[in-house]
């Protein structure tokens, strides 16, 4: 009799690169089309919590909900593509710059203490997503 136990999340982080590829681009698929969801369907609420005029948060959230729509695409494929996946990573790496510029250096987005905090976790995520999206692909290649 055999018996197989499914990876856990710390063996797919060590584990070759296709593996760690692949999960990395899934999850990004799903928190930013969550995230994005959540600025549409919550956008009043959210104004209220962060300090984030609705003008700017469904724009975001159509521009999320589309880019993890996009990055699902690219991370269901049998084969990833590396450019695609290059791509993911620059965007990533650009949403990160972004979303700190705006805050610290341009105040664009007038966000109170909450939106500010929440600004820096979803940079810090999106920048987590593109750190093992880069490892993976140098390990898959």
């Amino acid at each position: 009799m055999t018996t197989t136990t499914a990876p856990s999340y710390l063996s797919t982080l060590m584990a070759p690169g296709p593996a760690l590829l692949r999960l990395s681009l899934r999850l990004d698929a799903v928190i930013t089309t969550v995230n994005g969801l959540a600025y549409l369907a919550l956008a009043g609420p959210l104004e209220s919590l962060l300090g984030l005029d609705t003008a700017i948060g469904i724009p975001i959230g159509i521009f999320l909900t589309l880019y993890g729509l996009a990055v699902a695409l690219i991370g269901t494929r049998p084969t990833i593509n590396p450019t695609a996946t290059r791509l993911v990573i620059a965007a990533n790496t650009t949403w990160v710059l972004a979303s700190l510029t705006a805050l610290f250096i341009t105040d664009t987005l007038d966000l109170n203490l909450i939106g500010s905090i929440w600004t820096v976790m979803q940079a810090g995520t999106v920048g987590g997503f593109a750190a093992l999206q880069y490892l993976g692909l140098r390990k898959a290649q």
